[in-house]
């Protein structure tokens, strides 16, 4: 082992903080037991597109997801509603990812207009991405976000036997949040965390106060305020966790996450849309909702000598309901009045093992075993009758890879996955099974510098249906369909220095071609044979390809980081889909640039950070499935500061304070609906899912 060379990640890289706290950046903690608290309660988010010290996020007062990881090069979440979250990758959108929590695997395409993952920030011990799929290990095509909750030995401090916290938050354009943990150990062996949160959100004012339509005028109607917000979020988390050895861990958990409120009827569509469609079909602008994920998970891990080996196996359902009764208000829509529900249901098993030996030269063996049933169910009770529908799929995977480490410099990462993908579904119903190959070249020629090369074959077989428009109940059956296949390259190096002295300074880079053969477009046009006007269908061979960069410096009580990223997608069309040919993904973001600064006072506990977010124009093109009339995206800067103050006459009291989008941008994400499209019974519809503007917050919490 080479404890002062970087560590070379078997499936990227690096697997690295990049989201900070100057809490976290100083010196190692003395004997302040203050300062060791401050550690405690905060979000370590590792990224494969960067390469930092250990870190962790104490100081943001994270909302939302994209307050955690929009400053990642190469990652952005969209969908400014709360039923909205919506993480993208090199302009890949959530259905492209593998998104677990505690291992329980989320992917749900759920419906359209909202995105796959609800998750509160606060509960969140650590966020583990793969910035593109690098590795055998993984099964998304653009790659993984893995989210694991917090635990009680975690937050435990010396000889502690039980600890609490409780968190009190509040912002002028978001609403007010609530939380309480309690924590410890029912015996040597065994430890426990109840965990709740509660959020009241508000319906926020936008950017300027003003919301515009397409061409900078003010929408009559409006008062600058975004309607279809405002609900409530419970989640509740209780685990148990047994440790009958030193080396070995079993944990039950179960969480029930809940959003239910008065919202719009597409969470994805800005409010100018919502307020056309509704005046145009005379029918409510808001209608009641609730979605709730139910998650049963039970973990358990191993380490013997130089072997770990971690086993999930979990259940997550999650269910949207809405009341649409509100139709029958217009005698012409009472037949759609209904009350109407889609249920997911995600059940299943992993295993991860990690082994090291020596034959020759060094090898680290990772290997593993993924099985996931998807079950969905549809249900549209009318007044008179009722629509069902129910559809299913299940992927078994095998996988394997050896880090071959050759000498102090060169290392070798060869891998194998198998896996066997059934569907029954209204589309297809087959079995499609494939091998893909992965391989990583390393080389280090000095303690402080790294260059990696890989590739690794993806494979993705067609989903079943969105459940809430139906689980497939008005798809077109296309048995010819094929699943997706391609190849994932990068380049990538990381470097670090010392450029005074006491300051440490870390860049480095990565570059990538994702290739994605007989890509899958929802909406293809159908053949005339089919009856219907689009289907599910393969439509050409998608590139995507662009770089991340980053620059980290660390002085003393400073920190600042600079990331720089682009991703550009291009569809090489099949002839029967030529009209679509050179298309873009719509969710295609401009170039990205990052920046943060902190510093710390250490003798106080008191730091400061400043967050800048800057997104390029986007110019109008061929895109799938994004704005019919001008799918162009506005350029925008954000800026976000923060302070945190922990008392140290109060042992576990701090206060953190902070402004986001401090200059009152009005302004839409990338990755999320924007531009401007034609409907032939709406008419003009501007999709723009505006964010919010200035949010001045604060946020008391105690840990005891």
């Amino acid at each position: 082992m080479l404890p002062k060379r970087f560590k070379i990640s078997t499936t990227s890289l690096a697997v690295v903080t990049v989201l900070m706290s100057p809490l976290l950046l100083a010196a190692e903690p003395k004997e302040s037991e203050e300062i060791e608290r401050v550690t405690v309660w905060s979000t370590t988010v590792n990224a494969s597109s960067m390469y930092l010290k250990e870190e962790a996020i104490a100081s943001k007062q994270a909302d939302h997801i994209s307050d955690l990881l929009r400053s990642i090069p190469g990652v952005d979440v969209g969908g400014a509603h709360s039923l909205n979250q919506r993480i993208t990758i090199r302009s890949m959108d959530d259905k492209d990812l593998d998104i677990s929590i505690d291992g329980a695997q989320q992917n749900n395409y759920m419906y359209h207009h909202m995105g796959n993952l609800q998750i509160h920030a606060d509960i969140l011990k650590s966020v583990d991405i793969d910035v593109g799929n690098n590795s055998v290990i993984n099964g998304g095509l653009g790659g993984s976000v893995r989210f694991e909750t917090k635990q009680a030995r975690d937050l435990l401090q010396n000889d502690e036997q039980f600890g609490g916290r409780v968190q009190v938050g509040a912002g002028d354009n978001s609403g007010q949040n609530y939380s309480a943990t309690a924590y410890g150990l029912l015996n040597d062996s065994i430890d426990f965390l109840g965990y709740y949160n509660f959020v009241k959100r508000d319906n926020y004012e936008v950017g300027g106060g003003v919301i515009t339509d397409s061409t900078g005028e003010k929408i009559d109607g409006t008062d600058g305020t975004v309607r279809g917000l405002k609900g409530e979020l419970d989640d509740a988390l209780i685990k148990f966790g047994w440790e009958p050895s030193d080396n070995q861990r079993v944990q039950l958990s179960y969480e029930k996450y809940q959003d239910e409120g008065n919202y719009s009827y597409r969470p994805d569509m800005g409010l100018a849309t919502d307020i056309a469609i509704t005046e145009s079909l005379l029918v409510p602008l808001l209608w009641p909702t609730q979605f709730t994920r139910d998650t049963l998970a039970l973990n358990y891990e191993l380490s013997v000598d130089s072997t770990l080996l971690k086993a999930a196996a979990y259940s997550n359902t999650s269910e949207l309901w809405r009341d649409e009764t509100g139709y029958a208000d217009n005698p012409s829509f009472a037949g759609w009045a209904a009350i109407v529900t889609g249920e997911a249901k995600n059940q299943g098993i992993n295993l991860l093992g990690e082994s090291g030996l020596t034959a020759l030269w060094e090898h680290e063996l990772t290997y593993g075993f993924d099985y996931v049933k998807h079950d969905t169910d549809y249900s549209a009770q009318y007044s008179a009758s009722t629509d069902e529908s129910a559809e299913s799929a299940n992927n078994m995977a095998l996988f394997i890879q050896n880090k071959i480490t050759f000498n102090d410099y060169v290392s070798l990462t060869p891998g194998l996955r198998y896996d066997k993908y059934s569907i029954d579904s209204k589309v297809v119903d087959n079995d499609f099974n494939n091998t893909a190959w992965a391989l990583e070249l390393a080389v280090q020629p000095t303690n402080d510098l790294l260059f990696s090369l890989s590739a690794t074959e993806l494979f993705k077989g067609p989903e079943i249906g969105e459940v809430f428009v139906g689980a497939g109940l008005f798809d077109t059956s296309n048995e010819d369909i094929k699943a997706e296949t391609g190849t994932n390259y990068e380049l990538a190096f990381a470097y670090q220095f010392n450029a005074f002295g006491d300051d440490s300074v870390s860049l480095g880079a990565t570059v990538f071609k994702t290739e994605i053969n007989d890509y899958i477009y929802d909406y293809a046009s159908a053949p005339a044979t089919s009856g219907s006007s689009y289907w599910k269908d393969n439509i050409g061979d998608m590139e995507i390809e662009g770089f991340e960069t980053y620059i980290n410096y660390l002085n003393g009580g400073f920190s600042g980081s600079v990331t720089f990223s682009s991703a550009e997608s291009e569809l090489q069309a099949f002839e029967q889909y030529s009209d679509l040919n050179g298309a873009r993904l719509d969710r295609q973001q401009g170039d990205t640039i990052s920046a943060t600064v902190g510093y710390l006072f250490e003798e106080i506990g008191l730091s400061f950070n400043w967050e800048l977010l800057h997104a390029g124009d986007v110019d109008a093109g061929l895109d799938l499935d994004g704005a019919s009339l001008d799918n162009s995206k506005q350029r925008y800067t954000v800026h976000n500061i923060n302070a945190r103050w922990d008392i140290q006459a109060i042992e576990g009291l701090s206060i953190i304070a902070g402004v986001d989008n401090l200059f009152d941008e009005y302004y839409a994400s990338q990755s999320s609906r924007t531009g401007v499209s034609f409907h032939p019974r709406f008419g003009e519809l501007y999709l723009q899912d505006f964010e919010p503007g200035r949010n001045i917050k604060a946020t008391v919490s105690y840990q005891f």
